[in-house]
């Protein structure tokens, strides 16, 4: 089989923010919704293992659908703002759409599914249409739509569907905003209600049932009144009757339901097992654990999971002699200023359990192996949960920071183990979380960078000792080697943001000291009772769970940039490292200026006007001797360094060329731009789906740095058939020295093209296409932006052949084959794709 051309490296995402988004299947892989896909995430192996693209709205709902034997699941159910359900199917390891259900005309709030003859699913699905639906799929691949339960101005939050015990009729369970359970049972392929269960004191949340075991249902449901109730279904036999009589023994009131099967009536019983209190805020999901097979019968143990907004997740189970149930174990987190949890799940053999949270962070608990009773934080997948903006490589290619409107500064690097071969990406940092929507940012150095917000004030933050230490165990780099190269005599330990700022204030050692018993009873004032600082130290071996990365892992702010009248735009940085250039929102010629920093002082260098609108995306040449700015105004402007004199020892740029009115090929809003790693040329990429190449900025005959007069467009126009949001030219050449280019569309795929600036540009011979992303590969929404690392190589696989084996140089050769592309896109995924160069 040929090596793969393209292949997805790693995809941070973090689950969508609403209630029964994430589902744990027996085979041990957890899907959940994120943006308008569902990420398929192997807790195991650390990675997501695929991404299924098919919703057009955000995915509200997933559910896997459990098979009776146990046996890992081959059946997805997914349910979006789009209003349309999908039912995918796995063949081959590879999952693909079976069905689409569509007919609800609000989005789809809860799904249940089961099986009932043979491989026939039955799907439930509310909606906030005030209706629920329910769907049969059978193998001729139309889904039909049985029946429509509807509920007038009500809704309903949750559904779950089990088969009743001893017969092959399904009963659903619908709890809603009324706030009781109700029950239907089908009967003659229509679904007749059997019984609203009353008890609830607020909307219900969260319905779940178990596996029918000995002729017994359990049905948990919980509230907005903090309380979890559990119900017992049972068969009732025709002697049983007698006993109702009898009133000297005290009984919980049963409700009773007659269910006709074939023209045999069987009489079913529910009553109150018990309730269950000990979370304070609203209970938003409950979950039983699976159950499994022993010595051939089916086993349902009962160990009830629930998940609250007061950020707790309880596990619950009936005492061995008395059969009352109590809270067995409590996790969850502290600080922070996150709101709780949306949902729970439980691992298919109660070893790990997992809750999603409001920021879409998904918070893994296993089981400890040497404390009995005890459970430890996991590590888990993490990722932004709004559009991610704007990311960068560092200069050494070991690491990413990208920025979102999520108000957050993210870093993943990837985790090397000793005994795992290929290192997995995590988010080990997050440098900055803000109050404004983040919009962009720039490298400068290996642990400093600038970025923007929608504010006028640009930010610069250093890395503290406690990340570099940290950086060094989890990607396997030399501590010394880093500390030495970073200062770190004067480098603060850590950063903590004050309770009502919006700064990362450096935390030093000094201000780590503990206060002694004696002095912490001397408070002089009330607010020595509050401490100024949340960080503490962290020494990390594996990468940190959701509440050590909201207080522990910020960088101080060393710098702040006024000078700007509008919200950020975008930045860039030179190579050299000596000058960032920044550039704000602008709808006048007067703000639409760049402003050159230096970043030894952090003055302003210079303004260099030239453009009417918004400035989308600047570049320096790799040379540092040019700069590139595009614009909204759909032209370009290049600036060129002047020579240092002794009076000005400053960088200094000057306009060089740029496009007019009338001189510009473009038609619409250029959105990007980049530079080829030679400085010889550079690209621009539009919304009128055009890239064009320009140049050359070199005289190749001569050798000197002299600019050429006049710069056109040296390639033939390339049309790629959607808007153009990104693009990027790979630092890497190809053998016979042409380009490698990555465009990203506002369809969410992205393109790579070979040019070859010798060829006849006249007929289109000079572009090549060699890849795109696949369905599967692909973002859903628009490419924000492409970034290549610097150089060659797979992040956290190159650097592993130190030791001088003999196999070394084969694999170090086979290595350098490799380039790698990191995109990030609206449908707030980072993803990173490894691309063989010489399968291309």
């Amino acid at each position: 089989m040929a090596a793969p051309v393209m292949e997805t490296c790693h995809v941070a995402c973090c689950a969508n923010r609403t209630p029964h988004v994430v589902s744990w299947s027996r085979g041990g892989t957890i899907a959940f919704g994120t943006c308008n896909s569902v990420a398929l995430y192997d807790p195991q192996e650390r990675r997501v293992a695929a991404v299924l693209n098919g919703h057009i709205g955000r995915v509200n709902a997933v559910q896997w659908v459990h098979r009776e034997d146990c046996a890992p699941e081959t059946h997805l159910v997914s349910g979006g703002s789009d209003n349309q359900l999908i039912v995918w199917e796995a063949q081959n390891d590879k999952f693909s759409q079976s069905w689409e259900c569509k007919g609800h005309t609000g989005p789809i709030s809860a799904v249940a599914a089961i099986y009932t003859e043979g491989s026939e699913i039955l799907v439930a699905s509310s909606s906030s249409d005030s209706t629920v639906r329910l769907w049969l799929c059978s193998e001729n691949k139309k889904a039909e739509c049985l029946h429509i339960i509807p509920f007038g101005s009500g809704f309903m939050m949750d559904v779950s569907l089990v088969l009743l015990p001893g017969s092959r009729v399904p009963i659903l369970a619908c709890g809603g905003d009324d706030c009781r359970v109700h029950l239907y049972v089908q009967s003659s392929g229509q679904f007749q209600k059997a019984l609203s269960l009353q008890g609830h004191e607020d909307w219900v949340r969260g319905v779940t049932w178990t596996a029918s075991v000995g002729g017994e249902l359990l049905l948990a449901s919980c509230s907005q009144d903090c309380l979890i109730r559990v119900w017992r279904l049972c068969a009732k036999s025709g002697t049983d009757t007698g006993a109702e009589d009898d009133h000297t023994i005290i009984k919980m009131k049963e409700d009773v339901f007659e269910v006709k099967e074939r023209d045999v009536s069987s009489v079913f019983a529910v009553s109150l097992e018990t309730v269950l209190a000990g979370h304070e805020n609203w209970v938003y999901g409950v979950h039983w654990q699976p159950p499994f097979y022993q010595a051939g019968e089916l086993q349902q143990p009962l160990s009830l999971l629930s998940a609250s907004m007061d950020k707790t997740m309880i596990l619950w189970a009936p005492e061995e002699g008395s059969g009352v149930w109590v809270e067995q174990v409590r996790v969850g987190e502290v600080g922070g200023n996150t709101l709780g949890f949306y949902g729970c799940q439980m691992s298919p053999d109660g070893s790990m359990i997992v809750a999603h949270a409001f920021h879409g962070a998904l918070h893994l608990w296993c089981r400890d192996q040497d404390k009995e009773g005890g459970w430890r934080p996991g590590v888990v997948i993490s990722g932004h949960f709004n559009e991610v903006r704007d990311l960068s490589w560092d200069p050494e290619g070991e690491f990413i920071i990208s920025v979102g409107s999520d108000q957050t500064t993210r870093l993943f690097t990837p985790w090397r183990r000793q005994d795992v071969k290929l290192p997995t990406w995590h988010e080990i940092s997050r440098p900055q979380i803000h109050g404004y929507d983040m919009q962009c940012l720039a490298m400068v150095g290996r642990f400093q960078f600038v970025s923007g917000a929608d504010e006028k004030v640009l930010r610069v933050f250093q890395a503290p000792r406690n990340f570099v230490e940290n950086f060094a165990n989890i990607s396997g780099a030399s501590r010394e080697k880093l500390l030495t190269s970073s200062d770190s005599a004067n480098l603060p330990e850590g950063a903590s943001t004050p309770a009502l700022g919006l700064s990362n204030k450096a935390v030093f050692q000094g201000d780590l000291v503990q206060k002694t018993n004696n002095e912490a009873e001397k408070l002089s004032s009330v607010s020595d009772q509050y401490q100024e600082s949340y960080f503490h130290p962290l020494n990390m071996t594996e990468p940190p769970p959701e509440d050590h990365l909201l207080q522990n892992t910020l960088w101080p702010e060393v710098q702040k940039l006024y000078g700007h009248g509008f919200e950020m735009f975008c930045l860039a940085s030179d190579s050299a490292r000596t000058v960032v250039a920044s550039a704000c929102k602008a709808s006048k010629a007067e703000h639409a200026a760049v402003l050159l920093w230096s970043t030894d002082t952090w003055r302003q260098l210079q303004t260099l006007p030239c453009h009417n609108l918004t400035i989308t995306q600047m570049a320096f040449s790799p040379d540092a001797q040019l700069l590139l700015a595009v614009s909204r105004d759909r032209t370009w402007s290049l600036w060129s360094r002047n020579l240092p004199t002794p009076q000005s020892p400053e960088p200094h740029f000057s306009l060089h060329a740029h496009t007019a009115k009338d001189t510009a090929v473009h038609s619409r809003i250029i959105w990007s731009c980049d530079w080829s790693p030679d400085s010889k040329y550079f690209v621009t990429s539009s919304r009128d789906k055009k890239v064009i190449v320009w140049g050359p900025c070199r005289s190749e005959d001569t050798g000197d740095s002299a600019l050429p007069a006049e710069i056109k467009h040296c390639s033939s126009i390339l049309d790629v058939g959607d808007s153009a949001t990104a693009v990027a030219f790979c630092p890497v050449l190809f053998p016979d020295n042409s380009y490698l280019l990555a465009v990203g569309l506002e369809s969410g795929r992205i393109l790579l093209y070979r040019w070859s600036p010798g060829q006849e540009a006249a007929g289109g011979h000079d572009w090549s296409s060699c890849a795109e992303t696949d369905m599967l590969q692909s973002h859903t929404l628009a490419v924000k932006r492409l970034r290549w690392r610097p150089r060659a190589g797979r992040a956290g696989r190159d650097h592993s052949k130190e030791d001088g084996q003999t196999d070394g140089e084969s694999e170090a050769e086979e290595e350098s084959s490799w380039v790698q592309l990191a995109s990030a896109g609206a449908d707030h995924s980072v993803k990173i794709f490894s691309i063989n160069r010489l399968a291309l």
